[in-house]
């Protein structure tokens, strides 16, 4: 079971997402039901590390075994959903994800996934350009910036 409720019109959500890095650009996805960037993860389930919880979803999202370089943020985050018109409190940890020994460069600049009766479209975004687009989450648009040099040395694959 998810760690998520509604109580009225409001919902609590404790999520992962993972920082997928490669040659200045970020792993960013979309789906059907949204017209907005976010990040591959999902929600953290009763009884789950957080740990597990981000290797889980990106093997769900992605098709591949990534790895955790180190947790980034904790991010507290109080928004109005577009999709199901909630107010969200939501926390979220963020990992920094190894993929080098994935195949997931291989697959382009933009490929799309199915994950059960979901399609999800991925894309490599340049950190330069996330100023302009319709991203989630807002203070990632500054701090991606802001990761130390020693582990974007790590992300330039081939």
């Amino acid at each position: 079971m998810d760690i998520s409720f509604i109580n009225n019109k409001e919902k609590f959500n404790y999520r992962v997402c993972g920082i997928i890095i490669k040659e200045n650009k970020i792993l960013a996805m979309k789906d059907e039901r949204s017209s907005y960037y976010y990040l591959p993860g999902g929600r953290v389930m009763i009884g789950e590390r957080a740990e597990d919880a981000i290797i889980r979803e990106i093997k769900e999202e992605l098709e591949i075994d990534a790895s955790i370089i180190r947790p980034l943020w904790l991010n507290q985050a109080f928004f109005r959903e577009n999709v199901d018109k909630l107010q969200y409190h939501e926390l979220c940890i963020y990992f920094l994800m190894d993929i080098e020994n994935t195949s997931i460069s291989q697959k382009g600049n933009k490929f799309t996934l199915q994950e059960g009766n979901h399609t999800h479209d991925f894309e490599w975004l340049y950190f330069d350009s996330l100023t302009d687009l319709y991203f989630y989450p807002l203070f990632l648009k500054d701090e991606i910036f802001n990761i130390p040099e020693t582990f974007t040395l790590l992300t330039e694959i081939e």
